[in-house]
């Protein structure tokens, strides 16, 4: 055994090893993508709170139904409180970079929606009411599940903390299913 430890083991090398970079524990991409995740997860959890709870000056989720039920979702506050949990959990999974595929798709799910039925037929700028904020909400939702939400994020411990196609494949595929079902029903 002791001969084939040591016949296995690689010649030493004749030239000095370079010292190695200390790699910082956290580093600019960490922190701007904490920057990311906490404003537009914070925003989305407080626009979710607003329809559901009505916190924030928000109506709370019998008003938000009946605004729900004017768009043609039925029954309306089901509806409100699907969409308002949505975001809510969406933003808050996001902001601590807890499930982040599954945050993103929630939100990306519900930007469809608003895209499909409240935006899309004022154009793209917001000055017309069209869907520019959903849009940059929902992008921003997949761009995270495609990089991964950092160091700084509850998922740096699981495979997917790390993003990548597959985890920007089921963002954008859950959200646009589960948009696609919601607008069916």
């Amino acid at each position: 055994m002791l001969i084939m430890r040591t016949l296995n083991r690689p010649a030493p090398s004749a030239e000095p090893s370079a010292p190695t970079a200390a790699v910082p524990v956290v580093t600019a991409a960490d922190c701007g993508l904490l920057l990311i995740r906490l404003t537009f997860g914070l925003l989305m959890a407080a626009h979710g709170a607003q329809k559901v709870f009505g916190l924030f000056g928000g109506d709370g989720l019998t008003a938000t139904g009946k605004g729900f039920a004017a768009l043609g979702y039925h029954p309306g506050k089901l509806f409100a409180a699907i969409g308002g949990l949505s975001e809510l959990l969406g933003g808050l999974g996001l902001a601590l970079g807890l499930l982040t595929p599954l945050a993103a798709a929630a939100l990306i799910g519900v930007m469809i929606n608003a895209m499909a039925t409240v935006t899309g037929a004022h154009g793209l700028w917001e000055t017309d009411g069209g869907v520019e904020y959903s849009v940059c909400i929902a992008v921003v939702a997949l761009a995270v599940a495609a990089i991964g939400p950092g160091r700084l994020a509850v998922d740096r411990f699981f495979r997917w903390g790390a993003g990548g196609w597959g985890e920007a494949a089921l963002a954008l595929g859950l959200g646009g299913v589960a948009a696609a079902i919601t607008l069916s029903l």
